[in-house]
Parts: structure tokens; sequence; C-alpha cells
């Protein structure tokens, strides 16, 4: 049996399918031909696929602000979470963890005037050190940068399609991911081809 999603479900116009959108701090597991769409700005998505059966999940999550992400503490606790969530589902669902394959998105330098230097750059530096250390690989990412990204992940096949947004939607984006970094504070202290389009 399915685990709930998290997320609005919807019918996309553009792709003519089922879909689910993920808001910051959302995740979802899936054993159903479906859409999983995101808009990342520092926030980072971790799109996993089981290769042999097509289980599929995806992430939005921020690393609380605090330490820098090479120190084990609590930022490093939270991210892990966020991933366990995750697979967790997806192996509730059947999927194997030796056979989850990644793509990594988002971790771009939208948030300024953080006391960290980047946050977007931590996300983006620790999703990559988890999966190294889970090792499960990363078969594309696109990370970093000054832009934020919406996110298109085809769970039949395991195709991502990425849109750059224009800037004049980033203020939105920036709004909602300081609404969650907020949330985020109190929460961690209790605990590939890509294709571009326009």
């Amino acid at each position: 049996m399915e685990p709930a999603p998290s997320g609005f479900a919807y019918f996309d116009t553009q792709f003519k399918l089922p879909a689910i959108k993920l808001l910051p701090g959302q995740f979802v597991a899936t054993e159903t031909p479906q859409l999983l769409v995101t808009v990342l700005g520092s926030c980072v998505a971790a799109c996993l696929r089981d290769r042999r059966n097509g289980i599929s999940g995806m992430n939005h999550f921020m690393l609380p602000e605090g330490s820098p992400v090479g120190d084990r503490g609590l930022i490093t606790r939270f991210g892990m979470f966020a991933m366990e969530q995750l697979i967790n589902d997806m192996l509730k669902l059947g999927a194997r963890r030796d056979a989850l394959e990644a793509k990594v998105f988002g971790g771009g330098n939208v948030l300024h005037g953080m006391k960290v230097v980047n946050i977007g750059e931590q996300n983006g530096n620790f999703v990559l050190d988890y999966l190294d250390n889970e090792r499960i690989p990363v078969l594309a990412e696109d990370l970093l940068g000054n832009h934020a990204r919406k996110v298109y992940f085809f769970t039949d096949t395991g195709k991502v399609m990425i849109r750059k947004l224009k800037s004049e939607r980033l203020p939105d984006v920036v709004k909602e991911e300081s609404s969650y970094l907020k949330q985020v504070k109190p929460l961690g202290n209790a605990g590939g081809d890509i294709e571009l389009f326009d």
C-alpha cells in the first residue's frame, strides 16, 4: 500500500499527467507513474528511483542555519532525517536500497543576508556527501548558481526536466523558503540526463 503523499495533487495540463507539487519540507514516495514537481531556490531536492522496479520519490528540504556542513552536528542530523524519511517510505513500497539512483537539484544562492556564507551551497554539499556515504549513485545534478529552478520528475522513466525561473518569480521563492527556514530551526533542534527548457 502506498504511503499517503505530502504535497498538492493536481493534473498537469502541460504534460497531460497526474502530478504532485511538493512544497519546502515535503516528500513523496510512489509506485504509481506520475509527475513530481517542485520549485527550488536555496533548498535542494533529491529525486530517487529504484532502477529495478521504478519505485520513485522526491523530497524538498533545507538545512537549518547553523554550523558548517562539515560539522557532524545539528544540521547534518536534520539533513539525514530528511533523506531517510524519503528512503524509508520507498523501502516500504518495495524499493531496494542497493538499487537506488539519484538526481539532485537546487542549492541556488538566492537567500541573501543569511548568517551562513551560502546556505544553498551547504544544502548542495550535504546532499552529495550523504548520497556518496550511502553509496547511492548520482546520475545527474543541477546545483548552485544564482537562480531558482522548477523541477519535473517523471517517475515512470526517471527523466527530469528543469526550468530556470525568471527573475520576477524569485521574490515568491525567497518568501516561501524564508518562511520554511524559520520553521525548520525548532524541528532541527529536536532531532542521468537533465533537460533544460524555457
